[in-house]
């Protein structure tokens, strides 16, 4: 029988194998990634490696989703290089743990719903930069050190890697073809690690780049200074931190969202996501949040569920614990090639085929999140600027689409039917459809198929009021929302506001 008992999720049906292979599969292709990034911020190694342990270890258990992967990313770890250059490794664990801090209280003000404000061309932007990203991280394993200076591998050691490289990849790319059985990205690195220690063929393994043998996590408090002193100096690296950690970790849900076609939990992810880095930073470890590019290949391997993740993590530590002299013979390549396509994968090709069908101002924001993206390294900070500039446009376009139905009923008394949103935009556009002076003595503006949405607005109501009170004439607002009337105190003498047919507006909530 394919599916056996249900692990975590009692309506969920559970493929053991498959949980299984993926998990192996993304522990195999964390781990370097993870020591790559903790040797950058100039870590321990083992830092990393750690972090990668528990973040992936909490979030599978108790995050927002099934199949989401986390652990030591260096999305996260780049916010703390400046903080450990500047003041040591012990400040960046106490700066873990107030992320952590950050995190758990957006989780449970359930602000983790504001992803929604994040448009489509912000997150192909943020999409396309991030598989950017990661290929261009790959490149850096055709580099070595020669006489102190990192240059470029050439000659045989060059092509030894671009022929493993390019083994890996037509695996990753064919083997689905024959089976999808077992996961693709798997066999490759199981191949060519064979072949290369079959042929005793001399190329760059995960031992080049750091050890990865140690003991269990140990307990450590950070030895930090308890003072403001110390919180004025982590704060703003907690903040970054944990700002860049949940914008990756809530986009990378919604990504999976899409693509397994079920429904997360935001904020459940943040809480969990918190609660990891406040273990990580007594436990020796560096910090992360959710992987993107590991948890499309835990998605691409055929995971659904937790039990993938919690494979994963257990792994890393037992790489750590027993594996580390076979795991540190695993050729580089092979795990380049599995991340290459990774990349590739992630890309978002389909924003390059309906760029031409897209909007000038969306073509523009999704390059510019890209750019920045690559540019930077600064996930939070590129889809920051491309929800500003979104809500800018927006609120360019939305200016322009207010407008007025003017007509005199029997009774004598001229309408304006309004259409379109009143906020500061459109404050200019709306007092101009206004004749006071040639408008007959009493003047009704209907607001059925209108909205006022801000103090502008309001403001601009109070001094259209005044005009038509200067002009000795009567000035009546009709189905005008509850939330406005109160602010329109100042105007109540001369302003009819019919209740019975106002709506109420309400805010959608997340209850997740």
């Amino acid at each position: 029988m394919k599916y056996t008992t249900p692990l975590f999720d009692f309506s969920q049906k559970i493929n053991y194998k498959t949980e299984i292979l993926a998990g192996l599969t993304v522990a195999m292709t964390m781990m370097p990634e993870s020591l790559s990034f903790a040797i950058l911020a100039g870590l321990p190694p083992l830092v990393g490696l750690y972090a990668a342990f528990i973040m992936g270890l909490v979030t599978a258990v108790f995050g927002g989703r099934p199949g989401l992967i986390s652990g030591g990313a260096g999305a996260t770890v780049i916010v703390l290089i400046a903080l450990m250059k500047s003041h040591g490794i012990e400040y960046v664990f106490a700066a873990v743990v107030l992320a952590g801090v950050f995190q758990i209280l957006v989780g449970l003000f359930r602000l983790g719903k504001f992803v929604r404000l994040v448009p489509q061309p912000v997150m192909f932007g943020f999409v396309n930069g991030l598989a950017i990203v990661i290929f261009m991280a790959q490149m850096e394993q055709f580099k070595t050190v020669v006489n102190g200076e990192l240059t470029w591998l050439s000659g045989t050691p060059l092509w030894t890697m671009l022929g493993l490289v390019g083994l890996t990849i037509a695996i990753v790319l064919g083997l689905p073809r024959i089976t999808k059985k077992v996961p693709a990205s798997l066999v490759a690195i199981l191949v060519v690690f064979a072949i290369v220690l079959l042929f005793g063929i001399d190329t760059k393994t995960v031992k080049d780049i750091a050890s990865v043998k140690g003991g269990l996590p140990p307990f450590h408090i950070p030895a930090v200074p308890f003072n403001l002193e110390m919180l004025q100096v982590i704060f703003p690296y907690g903040l970054i931190m944990a700002g860049v950690g949940l914008t990756e970790g809530l986009l990378t849900l919604n990504l999976v969202d899409e693509i397994t076609g079920t429904k997360g939990r935001g904020n459940k992810e943040c809480i969990a996501q918190g609660s990891a880095n406040i273990l990580n930073g007594f436990f020796f470890g560096m910090g992360g949040c959710p992987m993107i590019a590991q948890t499309l290949v835990n998605l691409s391997a055929g995971s659904r569920a937790r039990l993938s993740g919690i494979i994963a993590a257990f792994t890393i530590l037992l790489i750590i614990l027993i594996g580390a002299p076979v795991i540190e013979r695993v050729p580089m390549a092979a795990l380049t090639g599995v991340m290459i396509m990774v990349a590739i994968g992630t890309f978002e090709w389909m924003s390059l085929r309906i760029i031409n069908k897209m909007p000038r101002q969306d073509i523009f924001v999704g390059v510019l999140v890209a750019v920045i993206t690559v540019w930077l390294h600064n996930l939070a900070l590129a889809v920051l600027v491309g929800v500003i500039i979104s809500a800018l446009v927006f609120a360019w376009e939305s200016a322009k689409r207010i407008r007025a139905r003017k007509y005199v009923g029997a009774d004598g008394i001229k309408y304006y039917e309004i259409f379109g949103p009143l906020f500061f935009g459109s404050v200019a556009a709306f007092q101009e459809k206004f004749d006071v002076a040639t408008d007959p003595q009493e003047v009704v503006i209907d607001f059925k198929e209108s909205r006022v949405a801000d103090m502008s607005g309001i403001d601009a109501l109070n001094k259209l009021t005044a005009r038509y009170k200067q002009a000795g004439k009567l000035l009546r607002l009709k189905h005008l929302s509850a939330d406005c009337r109160q602010l329109l105190e100042n105007a109540a003498e001369v302003i009819e506001v019919n209740i019975q047919e106002d709506p109420d507006y309400r805010v959608a909530t997340d209850k997740n």
